[in-house]
């Protein structure tokens, strides 16, 4: 994705930097800027097409208008032209698929991950497992009733905030298992670069390497019934060590080993 930035620059476009609430939210993993970057270069793409296209249309219009005195020629076809105007989409499309696909290989390639957690979605609420450390919990909003009822104010992340959040270190590659208990649910936290459906019955796959500390905010982006729109994400990055520190915090202690005597009355060693 690097190449395209340079060839953004040698276009003479702006660096691809976002803007907070003007476009896509912040990426904080590398998979997020290869997806940002690819939308500003569509973008570019589909809005130079558009100028080029409603341009000459316009002038079209203006320079051959019948008030003008212009007379409309007549033709049916021409080989050259309809070969050319379908040449060149043919290459445009060709040239947007080429990082497109790549990027959705990239997005689909969890190999080598350090940490896996398994997360199930329900109505409506999310289930974490960290298969290989023994922590596991369900993660509710977290949002007061009053608020909702607009009795009380809103806070600044009204229904984006949870009372456990899913908490990763940084520099980790992270594998999410995803499935669903009830209802197809999705799990999305753009700045993340993820969004993966959780099919009940089905066990799907993502995963994320955060750069930086951090709280980023998600939701479910599946309409999975009512109280779709209180079904928040929240992933909390922290530096390895204050994660480790967590971890240990919430791991459980291990339950003592039970010993059964023999029938000859003696326990075993």
């Amino acid at each position: 994705m690097a190449c395209r930035r340079v060839l953004l620059l040698l276009a003479g476009w702006p660096p691809v930097v976002p803007a907070a609430g003007v476009n896509l939210p912040l990426p904080v993993t590398a998979i997020a800027r290869d997806i940002y970057d690819l939308h500003m270069l569509l973008l570019y793409i589909t809005g130079s097409i558009f100028v080029l296209v409603f341009g000459v249309m316009f002038w079209a219009i203006l320079h051959h208008r019948k008030s003008a005195g212009h007379q409309a020629k007549h033709f049916h076809e021409n080989t050259t032209v309809e070969i050319v105007w379908t040449l060149i989409p043919l290459l445009i499309l060709v040239a947007m698929a080429w990082p497109a696909t790549r990027l959705i290989l990239l997005q689909k390639s969890s190999a080598g991950a350090e940490l896996t957690i398994k997360v199930t979605g329900y109505q409506w609420k999310w289930h974490y497992d960290y298969l290989d450390d023994g922590v596991a919990f369900m993660s509710h909003l977290s949002t007061p009733q009053s608020a909702i009822r607009q009795v009380a104010d809103r806070g600044e992340h009204y229904l984006l905030e949870v009372d456990q959040p899913l908490v990763v270190p940084t520099g980790t590659k992270v594998r999410l298992l995803l499935t669903a208990n009830d209802v197809i649910h999705s799990w999305w936290v753009p700045q993340l670069g993820v969004k993966q459906d959780a099919i009940p019955g089905f066990v799907r796959d993502a995963w994320f390497k955060v750069d930086r500390p951090g709280t980023y905010r998600g939701q479910c982006a599946e309409l999975c019934g009512k109280d779709h729109g209180f079904m928040p994400i929240v992933v909390v990055a922290k530096a390895p060590a204050d994660y480790q520190a967590w971890l240990a915090a919430r791991q459980k202690p291990l339950r003592p080993t039970l010993k059964i005597r023999t029938r000859s009355g003696h326990w075993p060693s």
